[in-house]
């Protein structure tokens, strides 16, 4: 399909796909690293690099390969599109348990996060659905919920919070971590539709209040109010200093509530710039590969494939042999969206 043939909707669409797994593949080499090792052995990331032999996750990964951020998209994303448009979350729960299978035969190490493998383990041993999911508080839900941003628009936030619930629920029935995913996927969707990022991020704090009423009650900071905090930390004209208040003060660790907001306090420095937004995510140290994706997601959502460096997006899609367009299409037309 040729570059004049792709609608505005469509094409941002695909940069959201595109940008989740290039951040990921970015930020792949640093994840679990401090910002101070990462700046020892990297310095601030212009590129995409290989994983160092003694990494404790991805030794061995070569330069541009993603990790479980980009594979749980994509298994939810063919889930979604075999499903109408819909997940059942025990097939969801046993795809997740083939998927750490894959990689265990592989010789991989980054297998499914905290919760997720919690919540699948106390499905298999006979936990209902409706309660494995109940102390999932991590990231996990909030990086691989993107492709229900591309299904789902904006004018009925309860229905798309809706879809959320149905895709992370199994593992992550929390408020705090629905808040995040559905930030997420409420943010992708508003730049689908056009948004910009300050735009979007808006309706992702809209999004995140009405996720916090979902799920099981945890203790927790609120991710709509950490949103706008980090937001609010956020000057393009002084990105070093800001970026600095975002690592220390908002944090990126594997917590959902403080990885989402460090996502959209990424991108508010970078407002118009995913490449440079991804990279900065990718240096600044903590769960890098998921910050990084979901900055990837974002801002590629609001910028469209223009944004995206076209030689980062051949690479990963070689590298990982992705076809991402396909995948964006077939959600795009159940959302009805040429």
């Amino acid at each position: 399909m040729s570059p004049e043939s792709v609608t505005p909707a469509a094409d941002r669409a695909r940069a959201a796909l595109h940008g989740l797994a290039v951040g990921d593949a970015l930020g792949m080499p640093t994840q679990l690293m401090a910002r101070d090792q990462i700046a020892a052995r990297f310095g601030v990331l212009t590129g995409f690099r290989a994983a160092q032999p003694d990494h404790p996750l991805a030794a061995g990964l070569p330069a541009g390969s993603v990790t479980d951020d980009t594979e749980q998209a994509l298994l939810l994303a063919r889930l979604l599109i075999d499903g109408s448009g819909h997940v059942d979350p025990a097939t969801f729960a046993g795809e997740l348990v083939a998927w750490e299978q894959q990689m265990r035969a592989k010789g991989s190490s980054d297998l499914l996060g905290p919760s997720t493998s919690r919540a699948v383990a106390a499905v298999l041993s006979g936990v209902p659905v409706q309660e494995s999911g109940r102390f999932g508080v991590t990231n996990g839900a909030a990086m691989r919920v993107a492709p229900v941003g591309l299904l789902m628009p904006t004018t009925d936030l309860g229905a798309l919070l809706d879809r959320v619930v149905e895709a992370s629920s199994v593992t992550h029935n929390t408020g705090v971590a629905l808040a995040g995913a559905a930030a997420i996927a409420a943010a992708v969707s508003a730049g689908i539709e056009g948004a910009s990022p300050a735009q979007a991020a808006t309706v992702a704090v809209q999004a995140a209040r009405l996720g916090a009423q979902r799920g099981h009650w945890v203790a927790g900071a609120n991710v709509a109010a950490r949103i706008s905090w980090a937001i609010s930390l956020a000057d393009p004209a002084d990105r070093e200093q800001s970026l600095d208040a975002i690592y220390r003060l908002v944090g990126t660790s594997l917590a959902t509530q403080e990885s989402v907001p460090a996502a959209f306090g990424i991108c508010a420095v970078f407002p118009d710039d995913p490449w440079l937004a991804m990279t900065a995510a990718a240096s600044l140290g903590g769960d890098t590969d998921t910050v990084a994706a979901m900055v990837g997601a974002l801002s590629g959502a609001c910028a469209g494939m223009a944004g995206l460096p076209d030689e980062a997006v051949r690479t990963v899609t070689e590298v990982n042999d992705l076809d991402l367009d396909a995948v964006a299409a077939g959600l795009l037309a159940l959302r009805g969206v040429p």
